[in-house]
């Protein structure tokens, strides 16, 4: 085990140890008295030593020592009790730790790191124990966590590690904390800190890697930035815990089709390291044996498995979920079953010597399990599961439902449109129809031998029969149960018809774009120019939209469905077409096809590995990717003649997509000579395309009006024809060691990338178009858009499946797929705003998102965050003013932050003439005069105020600043009274300029005299005689109570005194019953502006340059903060 290293001054004191390997950092040596020299007399000594001394005292026969070449002295750093145990440590050391130490550039670095990498160890076995187990010292790391990294208590920390981060040639030993939303890391090594947060959803590229510095380490890429990190005691459990984490923010942030309140881990805080490890158990569990999503994996054991067909035992693990008992082999004969509980009907124990069980299943079906090792549980297990499991008449539909299904549906089909169109013919004695019979009477044998249905044994055999092509009267079985399909149909009776029921009559989107595609889906089908196949199709396509309203229709599913209903009933039709979209190609129907991007990321990794010439020839595979995008959403059959096309479906349903890739490196490969020579893209696209149409299915026993292969190039002899047989026994051949495994790992890695690839694409064209509007560089608008987009996932973080969560739709434009809510806006405006956070934070933010918020819909989108917040950062003095100025003109509403949207927002149709219309609006705003803004009334005009002086709250000219304003608002209320006294002289004639009083004022101030008053009418900058004078008549006016004119009353001038009082809010406000009615005098802006202009300290105040930089990484470093 590893020891906290301490100090040896004597290497071989007494001679009590022999020196077994050694190098240039480490010696591994052995006790003298234990192993080849135990008989010599000293090794007899020490070994009467060791006996003698207390047990405690013992000292291990096995240690390992650590040195520098320029030290006398050495540390203990491991001991072990056999050479086994101890070679391990050493070997852990000579993998991870020997070239790491060349970096050093002395010894007491290298010592330092040693020391501080074996303590990391030691903690980290510690930890091993689950924090149930151990909950004090997991406390105290969740305690150091939230201390090091400012996260809230909220995050949900789940595991830590001891590891290494490398900062160039480097490394900082220290500790890596995984939690919820978060990857961090901290290091305190020679002075030097290191700290990193980072959350998951900026996570692009999470791999193992190694180099020739590095053994083995995890690589992670944020915002194209890599970090290493390795030296760790179990790197691929942390690899495996990392990448659970981020598939999870991925399914949980942006890719909500499948993620909702009733998912396993909906909680984020109650995400922990056991959780995980069960959610992604039962994920493989459910992938491998095609079972419903309801099915966990609840008990598993070892056992052997007697194969009647092979007459052998074939050692494997059972896997027993709640509704299922399910085997799969480990020796390599590829052997698994599927039995459904309800079809075991007793268990026995007929050999207890052998810890054997017996199955007996419905049917005289019975299999045999030996040396489990707690073979007694599992019976136990069975049996009680088989009471709870339902009796087999539960899960058959009952005809007379299925009657009165067909009979309000009226018209439901119950049999394969390829039966009704193309009925099979026992008599034809054609020779194709020949070779189809054979086909049958080898699935009858296979039957005979390995079972029908379910409880079938598949094997190496059943792959081989369906790689020469499945039978066309037996295709519709066998794809129901490959596919997992039919347990899907089988525990959920009368399901379609109630579906059918509901949306009978409906109308939605996805049903109008299923119109729309009814006829375009194989029109050269017979099945598909009758109203039974476009009815059948639109029946499976609208209850499917009905099921699964957040994927609704998408293009391709009609390609796809349409074969299904050829080989298939249309209750099977629908839950094959379930097993697709929902398990077997997860996320491809949906706006942004990830799942099919994500592929075609896979399939270039494989292209690069097993076509290496090409690779070289043509160093941007994207090529491929594009031409591939049809291969993998429509299984081949939008490329492939309908008779070569089932086939590959028939392997797509045994295999899954490891069959397509398989099959698309096959089709590069045979082309692979006329791919080298072509010079663009149009020749590759052209050549692909040849190949296409010389695919045939030479036993197809499809009638020829039927067959879609190219009739020009069936008549053009000088196009070889390949049989689509052939091509499919080739790509298994050549391309079979794919394991499903490996391409799941390759899916879950390239998904970070695909995602992130997405989110960048959105970024990019979001900046193009805001760039031109405002007045920040490109790096601060990439920082700020960072900062809106992690916002909109710091209110998401703690919440379950949070309402913001829907404010990220990615169906929507590039401009409109981040949105912030009136909540959300006001965090990050208040950490951005360039002035001094004062009382009134919240009032200014939340009258700031309803001057934004133009169209009233309740939601901010970037532009519109980035045009406000222009305006406060690199406008003019006039312009800012304006905008403060419309601020408190917004009225206060009780609906204020309702989102008020439409819920299928980025469906409907783009109106290109709304888009126009929206666009000139906007350009008549930009060039709108302050001539035509409203006037502002009294309680307005005292919000500005204090805003006002919120905002000099703090600045070094605080005190000038203040005296402005109030020498301004004085000299605003003066005017007012002179315009009033006006009024009054001359009633027969109202000003249109001054809003009609009815009520006096109960005191008026002191007016100035005839030539100052001329000039204050004007709305020029005649001052007072002095400021003291000014703020001595000011307060006389009962209309004003606000902080600018009473505050000063006091004895001192100095507003720096009353800057505190001047944020309160007044008792004595105008709105009270005692004073003049709101908006019995009012100002207009250009009164307001011509004022402050004669204000040279607040012009220099607005006009002063702001620290763009330095307030983006403020906000940056505060942003979790403030979500405490």
């Amino acid at each position: 085990m590893w020891l906290k290293p301490e100090e040896v001054l004597l290497k071989n004191a007494l001679k009590l140890w022999v020196t077994e390997k050694s190098n240039d950092y480490f010696v591994l040596q052995r006790r003298r008295g234990y192993g080849e020299d135990s008989g010599g007399l000293t090794g007899l000594l020490v070994g009467t030593l060791d006996t003698v001394l207390d047990s405690t005292a013992k000292v291990a026969p096995f240690r390992i020592l650590h040195q520098t070449p320029d030290s006398q002295v050495y540390w203990n750093i491991a001991c072990g009790a056999s050479l086994e145990e101890i070679s391990k440590h050493w070997d852990w050391l000579q993998q991870n730790i020997i070239r790491t130490l060349a970096v050093f550039d002395s010894g007491e670095d290298i010592t330092s790191f040693v020391q501080g990498k074996i303590r990391g160890l030691i903690a980290e076995e510690g930890t091993s124990a689950s924090d149930e187990e151990d909950p004090e010292r997991f406390r105290e790391a969740v305690l150091r966590f939230e201390l090091l990294f400012g996260v809230p208590q909220r995050e949900k920390l789940v595991t830590y590690f001891s590891c290494s981060y490398w900062r160039g040639r480097v490394p900082n030993q220290g500790w890596i904390y995984l939690s919820t939303n978060f990857l961090c890391f901290y290091s305190y090594m020679l002075g030097n800190e290191v700290k990193l947060v980072y959350p998951w959803d900026e996570v692009s590229r999470l791999e193992r890697t190694s180099s020739v510095l590095l053994a083995e380490s995890i690589r992670v890429c944020v915002r194209g930035e890599d970090h290493f990190f390795s030296m760790l005691l179990r790197l691929q459990q942390t690899y495996l815990i990392m990448q659970q984490l981020a598939d999870y923010t991925i399914v949980r942030f942006f890719d909500k089709e499948t993620f909702n309140a009733e998912h396993p881990l909906a909680n984020p805080l109650h995400v922990t390291q056991r959780a995980l490890e069960i959610h992604a158990r039962n994920q493989s569990f459910r992938a491998f044996f095609r079972l419903p999503q309801e099915e966990n994996l609840c008990e598993v054991y070892e056992s052997f498995l007697w194969v009647p067909f092979s007459h052998v035992n074939t050692l494997g693990k059972i896997c027993v979920s709640e509704n299922y008992l399910c085997f799969a082999s480990q020796d390599g004969s590829q052997c698994h079953l599927i039995v459904p509980l309800w079809e075991v009907f007793s268990v026995e124990l007929p050999d207890r010597s052998s810890r054997a069980l017996t199955v007996c299943l419905r049917g005289k079906r019975a299999l045999r399990f030996s040396e489990v090792r707690d073979f007694e549980r599992l019976a136990a297990t069975i049996r009680r599961k088989c009471r709870t499991a339902g009796s087999p008449q539960h899960f058959i539909s009952n005809p007379d439902e299925e009657g009165v299904m067909v009979g309000q549906s009226q018209a439901v089909s119950t049999e394969a449109l390829m039966n009704v169109f193309h009925p099979h013919d026992a008599e034809n004695l054609d020779p194709k129809m020949l070779k189809e019979r054979m086909k049958e009477q080898s699935w009858q044998i296979h039957f005979a031998e390995y079972g029908r249905g379910t409880g079938m044994f598949c094997t190496k055999k059943t792959r081989d029969l369906i790689v020469r092509g499945v039978p066309e009267t037996l295709r519709g079985e066998l794809w129901m149960l490959f596919s997992g399909a039919v347990h899907d149909m089988t525990s959920h009776p009368g399901y379609y018809g109630r579906l059918l029921e509901e949306c009978m009559g409906s109308s939605s989107l996805a049903c109008d774009e299923i119109e729309r595609d009814l006829h375009r889906s194989l029109p050269e089908h017979p099945a598909f120019q009758s109203d039974t196949g476009i009815s059948a199709l639109r029946r499976v396509l609208t209850a499917y939209a009905h099921r699964n309203p957040k994927i609704g229709y998408c293009q391709a599913m009609n390609i796809l469905t349409s074969v299904l209903l050829l080989y298939a009933k249309e209750e099977e039709a629908f839950w094959l077409l379930v097993a697709v979209c929902e398990r077997m190609l997860p996320d491809y129907f949906n706006r942004r096809i990830i799942g099919a991007l994500v592929d075609q990321a896979v399939f270039e990794e494989l292209i690069r590995e097993h076509l290496t010439q090409l690779t070289e020839h043509m160093t941007d595979l994207s090529f491929f990717s594009s031409v591939s995008l049809s291969w993998f959403l429509t299984l081949f059959i939008s490329v492939l003649p309908i008779e070569s096309a089932v086939n590959v479906v028939d392997c797509f349903f045994y295999d899954g997509i490891k069959a397509i890739l398989q099959l698309g490196l096959a089709v590069l490969d045979y082309n692979i000579d006329n791919l080298l020579c072509c010079h663009d893209d149009a020749e590759a696209v052209t050549v692909l395309n040849r190949f296409f149409d010389s695919v045939t299915n030479k036993d197809s026993p499809l009638p020829v009006t039927v067959q879609q292969a190219s009739s020009a190039t069936a008549n053009d002899k000088s196009i070889q024809k390949v049989d689509i047989s052939n091509l499919i026994k080739e790509a298994y051949e050549k391309y079979g060691d794919i394991r499903t495994e490996e391409v799941e790992n390759m899916r879950k890695r390239n998904k970070l990338y695909v995602i992130q690839t997405l989110e960048d694409t959105t970024k990019q064209n979001v900046l193009r178009v805001v760039a031109q509007d405002v007045k920040f560089s490109a790096a601060q608008l990439d920082e700020l858009y960072m900062l809106f987009k992690r916002q909109h996932f710091v209110s998401c973080y703690w919440s379950v499946c949070s309402p913001a969560l829907q404010n990220h739709d990615p169906s929507l434009p590039y401009l409109d797929q981040y949105q912030l809510d009136q909540s959300q806006f006001s965090s990050l405006f208040n950490l951005l705003q360039p002035w001094t956070t004062h009382t009134h934070a919240r009032s200014l933010a939340r009258s700031a998102f309803r001057l934004l918020d133009e169209n009233g819909d309740g939601l901010l989108n970037f532009k519109d965050f980035i045009c406000g917040l222009d305006i406060l950062y690199n406008k003019s003095f006039t312009e800012k003013l304006t905008f403060l100025f419309k601020l408190h003109l917004q009225p206060d509403s009780a609906e204020d932050g309702v989102i008020r949207k439409c819920p299928e927002r980025g469906r409907a149709k783009v109106d290109l003439q709304e888009y126009l219309k929206q666009w000139q609006e906007d350009l008549q705003r930009r060039e709108g005069n302050i001539k035509d803004l409203p006037r502002i009334n009294q309680v307005q005009f005292i919000g500005l105020t204090k805003t006002l002086y919120g905002v000099f709250h703090g600045d070094e000219e605080e005190e000038s600043l203040y005296r402005a304003v109030a020498r301004v608002t004085s000299l605003l209320l003066r005017m007012e009274e002179v315009g009033r006294k006006l009024q009054e002289s001359s009633p027969q004639k109202t000003p249109q300029s001054t809003p009609t009083s009815t009520a006096q004022p109960e005191t008026s101030p002191t007016l100035p005299t005839s030539p100052e008053t001329e000039t204050l009418a004007e709305g020029e900058g005649g001052q007072p005689e002095s400021p003291v004078s000014q703020q001595e008549t000011a307060p006389s006016h009962s209309d004003i109570t606000p902080t600018s004119t009473s505050r000063p009353s006091t004895p001192t001038s100095s507003p720096t005194g009353t800057s505190s009082p001047v944020l309160d809010t007044p008792t004595d406000t105008p709105s009270s019953p005692s004073t003049v009615r709101d908006g019995d005098w009012s100002f207009s802006f250009e009164q307001i502006l011509a004022s402050l202009l004669n204000e040279p300290s607040v012009v220099r105040f607005f006009e002063r340059a702001i620290d763009t930089d330095s307030l983006i990484a403020h906000a940056r470093k505060n942003q979790l903060k403030d979500a405490h």
